[in-house]
């Protein structure tokens, strides 16, 4: 039987626009594009030119420091555009999907007959070692360093989060492959939720399955990672979103690169929140052409309403979102005594607002922070839904004065960004805790190499 760990501190933000568990029918603009900046850590060398043809699974570019880390396009057709920005930094490489779709052809392949070695070599041929992730500093891994174990967490807690478990159907024996896979090159831990039930998680083979049952943020793998094998100094570990686990699954199974994930197009202005087929890559703008509110100004965000980037409608998906949210902007809006009001409409973690008496009232919160940045507070507040055995407050205090020593003594290996998502959300001084935390990691990453 699996491990059940609880955990108290978090919270739960119950918003309105979650996503009806139906697949929507997106036609697809035929205009893909892989962002670098998506894959954090990487300095992108582009190995093709505008005008190039290429199959789905062909190399667009590739990590400068690690050139056997490649990046391969979702789809065949032309390399129609290299985006470039200041001091031609590459914003993104863009292909124009053909009417016949090729595929590289990487071989199908029996896991249990395979090295730890040479799932590693077919996933770096193939493309799919950049979704992976390491901790420390949360950035693309170096393929050289042994990772003492991988972290899947087949479920997210945040506001409006994909329900994996939607995800999952019809893709269960990939799944399993995928995991096979991981598990060839290092232990293998999948964190599942209390609510989920498919046998494929709860009873997924050559894993370590722990349940975890408890408020936001229970589904990040850093949190997981926390409670079942901190990361010490010296130490690296792997994670991987389980979408990118059906990737893996898909290679070994067919010999084909396939990124077809489900995502949730969601939020309080989406007309129709649902579930749509889409490849990585692929421009936003058929996910939500006539599917939103036409009388407001709205934010869209490529990912999830609290971690997810300000994007709009042109951009294409991120490789790691599994949500398109989209949320009044807010700066149309006017009220008369401002704070003062009594406020029975929104979202508040303390009864300043009389809202907290209707008890799991769905919110529709605009992207306003309502008040400007101050100094931070050492109130506990965000103690109170860190459910990690680290202290936040005096971590990122830490990594704001540079205090190395003091950044490893607080646990600065085991977290990311991510991980302070919801302590950002409560944070009465409105400081940008995920900002700090990621100039943090970069600033002791450089050091330390």
């Amino acid at each position: 039987m699996a491990n059940v760990i609880k955990l108290r501190k978090g919270l739960d933000i119950n918003l309105k626009g979650k996503a009806a568990e139906e697949i929507a029918n997106v036609k697809a603009t035929g205009l893909y594009g892989l962002v670098p900046d998506d894959y954090v850590g990487v300095k992108p060398k582009v190995v093709v030119k505008e005008g190039d043809i290429v199959k789905a699974g062909g190399v667009l570019f590739v990590d400068k420091k690690h050139p056997e880390v490649k990046f391969v396009s979702p789809v065949a057709g032309k390399v129609t555009a290299v985006e470039r920005g200041e001091r031609r930094k590459v914003l993104s490489v863009q292909v124009t999907a053909a009417t016949q779709q090729e595929y590289e052809d990487f071989g199908k392949k029996d896991v249990a007959s395979l090295k730890g070695a040479d799932v590693l070599a077919t996933l770096l041929e193939a493309g799919l070692f950049g979704f992976f992730r390491q901790r420390p500093y949360d950035v693309t891994p170096n393929p050289e360093v042994a990772p003492r174990g991988i972290f899947v967490s087949a479920f997210s807690s945040m506001p409006l989060a994909q329900n994996f478990e939607f995800a999952l159907k019809d893709n269960e024996t990939d799944f399993q492959t995928g995991l096979d896979a991981l598990a060839k090159i290092a232990p293998t831990y999948l964190g599942v939720s209390s609510k989920q039930s498919s046998p494929a998680l709860t009873a997924a083979k050559n894993v370590t399955v722990t349940v975890f049952d408890g408020p936001n943020p229970a589904g990040n793998v850093g949190v997981q990672i926390n409670h079942v094998a901190p990361v010490n100094k010296g130490e690296v570990v792997w994670t991987v979103n389980p979408e990118v686990v059906i990737f893996i699954g898909r290679l070994f199974n067919t010999g084909k690169v396939n990124m077809t994930r489900t995502i949730a197009v969601v939020g309080s202005e989406v007309k129709a929140p649902k579930y749509a087929k889409v490849l990585v890559g692929q421009q936003i703008t058929p996910l939500l052409e006539g599917n939103i509110t036409t009388d407001k100004h709205v934010r869209v965000i490529n990912g999830n309403v609290l971690t997810g980037i300000k994007s709009n409608k042109d951009a294409f998906l991120g490789a790691q979102a599994t949500e398109i949210t989209v949320i009044p902007e807010g700066d149309d809006v006017h009220e008369m005594l401002g704070w003062i009001m009594p406020r029975f409409n929104e979202f508040s973690t303390s009864r300043s607002y009389f809202s907290w008496l209707f008890g799991k009232k769905e919110y529709a919160p605009d992207a306003r922070i309502k008040g400007g940045e101050r100094h931070m507070i050492m109130s506990g507040e965000y103690d109170s839904v860190f459910p990690m055995d680290i202290y936040p407050e005096q971590l990122l205090k830490a990594i704001i004065t540079g205090d190395i020593d003091k950044m490893e003594q607080l646990g600065v290996y085991e977290v990311a960004p991510e991980d302070f998502a919801v302590a950002e959300f409560v944070d009465s001084s409105k400081v940008e805790l995920q900002r700090i935390v990621r100039e943090g990691l970069n600033m002791l990453r450089a050091e330390m190499e």
